[in-house]
C-alpha cells in the first residue's frame, strides 16, 4: 500500500481563521484547520482544502459495462473501473464498505497504490476497455482523480462513466460533462427520512442532480437496490418509478436485490418476486426499460422493444448473448432504441 499525498482539492472557498467550505457535495462541510470534510478524504491543511486520495486506486479492475448497470451505453463492451477509499455517504447496506468507509472512524485510512491518470489511460487501452468507469466507492470524492483521468481518456478517445450516489453540486457536474458521458445513479428511496438516518444525506439534492445530469446530456440509467422492509412498498417504488418516468421515459430503470452486508446483516434476501412486483410498477408507470439485477436468469434482464416487444438484447447475469439492436434501432419494427450504440 502506498501513503496518501495531498493535492490541492477543487470546489471550495475560504473562511475566517484558515477555514474552510467544500462545495463539491451538498454536505458543504465548513472545514477547521487541519480537520476533514465528512467523506475523510478531503482535509483543511492551513486554510487549503486537500485531497488525500489522487492518484491512490484502492480497486482497480476490468469489469463488462453491465455490471455497472448500464444497459444502454455500449453494450457488451469492457469497462476498466477504478475506485478510492472513502464516500460522502455512510449507507448501512453498502456491500464495498470495505473501502468507501474505510477513510472515518479513528484510523482515517487513505490506502491504494499509486496510479496516475496516464497510467489508467494506459492500462484502458491495453485491456481493450472502451470507458473508464469511475465506481465502487462514491467518485465524486476523488473528484479530481477522476477529473484528470477522463480528460485524458477523452483524448484518446475513451469514455468516462460516473456510478455514484448523485450527492453532487451542479458546478462539478457541469465541470466533468466534456469527459464523462455517462452517469448510473443509485435513487435509494424516496423517503427523506431514511435517507437522513441510513445514508447520513439528503434525498432532494440527489433529485435535483438528477434532473440536471438529464438535461446536461449525460447517459442516464438508475438503479434503486430493493431492501426488504426498507424501501419495498407499492408506494415508495411507485413514487420512484414516477421521478423516473418524468425524467424521461426512456430512462433505464434498474430494480436490483439487496443481500445482508454490513450494518444490515438481520434483513432477508430480495426475492425474484419483489423485483417482478417492482419492475412491473415502472412498466405500468410508462418507463420503457425496467431491468431486474442481481438475479441472474431472470427474463427481467434483457432488452425488449417498446414498441413491438422484440427481445433485442438477451442477457444472462452480466452476459449480452446477442445484440439486435441495428443502428440504434428495432429490425422488426424500426422503434429507436434509446442509448449509445457505437
Amino acid at each position: 500500500m502506498t501513503e496518501s499525498v495531498a493535492t490541492k482539492a477543487m470546489f471550495w472557498e475560504p473562511r475566517a481563521s484558515d477555514a474552510v467550505v467544500c462545495t463539491l457535495c451538498p454536505h458543504l462541510c465548513h472545514i477547521g484547520n487541519g480537520l476533514y470534510g465528512v467523506c475523510g478524504v478531503r482535509k483543511n491543511n492551513g486554510g487549503q482544502l486537500d485531497t488525500l486520495i489522487y492518484g491512490l486506486a484502492a480497486a482497480v479492475n476490468v469489469d463488462p459495462i453491465e455490471k455497472k448497470p448500464l444497459f444502454h451505453f455500449l453494450p457488451g463492451s469492457r469497462s476498466l473501473s477504478i475506485a478510492t477509499v472513502g464516500c460522502n455517504f455512510k449507507c448501512a447496506f453498502c456491500q464495498n464498505y470495505d473501502i468507501s468507509q474505510a477513510s472515518k472512524g479513528k484510523n482515517r485510512e487513505q490506502f491504494g497504490r499509486a496510479v496516475t491518470p496516464g497510467e489508467v489511460v494506459a492500462m484502458a487501452k491495453q485491456t481493450g476497455a472502451e470507458t473508464i468507469a469511475f465506481t465502487y466507492s462514491e467518485p465524486t470524492i476523488f473528484y479530481e482523480y477522476a477529473y484528470d483521468c477522463a480528460k485524458l481518456a477523452a483524448e484518446e478517445g475513451i469514455r468516462g462513466v460516473f456510478v455514484s450516489n448523485g450527492f453532487i453540486c451542479e458546478e462539478p457536474v457541469r465541470a466533468i460533462r466534456p469527459y464523462v458521458h455517462a452517469y448510473n445513479v443509485d435513487l435509494k428511496s424516496f423517503n427523506p427520512e431514511h435517507y437522513r438516518k441510513i445514508m447520513g444525506a439528503r434525498l432532494e439534492p440527489v433529485l435535483e442532480a438528477m434532473k440536471l445530469i438529464k438535461q446536461l446530456g449525460f447517459w442516464l440509467e438508475v438503479t434503486t437496490l430493493v431492501i426488504p422492509t426498507q424501501n419495498d412498498s407499492n408506494e415508495e417504488l411507485t413514487k420512484i418509478a414516477e421521478f423516473v418516468a418524468n425524467l424521461g421515459l426512456e430512462t433505464p430503470w434498474h430494480v436490483s436485490a439487496f443481500h445482508p452486508d454490513y450494518k444490515m446483516t438481520d434483513l432477508p434476501r430480495t426475492s425474484v418476486d419483489t423485483l417482478r412486483r417492482a419492475r412491473k410498477i415502472g412498466l405500468d408507470v410508462g418507463l420503457q426499460y425496467v431491468y431486474s439485477g442481481n438475479v441472474p436468469g431472470d427474463d427481467g434482464e434483457s432488452t425488449y422493444c417498446p414498441s413491438c416487444d422484440e427481445r433485442l438484447i438477451h442477457r444472462i447475469g452480466y452476459r449480452v448473448l446477442e445484440n439486435l439492436v441495428s443502428d440504434g434501432k428495432c429490425p422488426e419494427c424500426g422503434q429507436a432504441i434509446a442509448g449509445v450504440w457505437s
